[in-house]
């Protein structure tokens, strides 16, 4: 296995309450040139249903557009890696990115994870410099299909729009 750079910038500004992080891009994502590019992953309808608001267009520009207005800022846990194919438990000699100038730079007072994997690898390798644990979500990959209609999967997920709204009331 190769060793593979992260491809793309995170999508954050001033404004981001919540930070979400997968653990590195797929396949399908690094050739889309986007987040969870693959048509069959749920992660956007996912959080558009957790914040109650309409899913984005599937262009890369209305996605950033999404997350800006729903302060979510969007990036990876892993700076780089080897890794086969998009299986994460293939992941080896993982490299964090640094979170605490994104952090410094945003409203951002929760991390969210995108898998177990995201989550121990983060937690593991990310945290301390964070300066913040990350929260579990439930995986919005296509192997991850079997769990999209547990009640449990869509509850996990509401803690986003929780988080959010949270910074908003304490902003009035």
């Amino acid at each position: 296995m190769a060793t593979l750079t992260h491809p793309f910038a995170p999508v954050w500004d001033a404004r981001s309450r919540v930070l979400i992080l997968g653990s590195f891009p797929s396949p399908r994502s690094r050739a889309f040139g986007f987040y969870y590019g693959h048509p069959q992953n749920a992660f956007w309808r996912t959080l558009a249903q957790a914040l109650s608001v309409p899913e984005p267009a599937t262009d890369k520009a209305a996605k950033r557009t999404f997350l800006h207005e729903n302060h979510i800022a969007l990036w990876d846990v892993l700076h780089s890696c080897e890794i086969r194919g998009a299986d994460d438990a293939s992941i080896r000699n993982p490299v964090p990115h640094q979170f605490r100038p994104l952090l410094d730079g945003s409203d951002i007072r929760a991390i969210f994870t995108t898998g177990k994997a995201a989550t121990a690898l983060f937690n593991r390798l990310a945290a301390q410099e964070a300066g913040m644990v990350a929260q579990y979500l439930p995986s919005t990959s296509p192997a991850n299909r079997g769990r999209w209609q547990d009640a449990a999967f869509h509850t996990a997920w509401a803690a986003v729009r929780t988080a959010v709204n949270f910074s908003n009331q304490e902003d009035a």
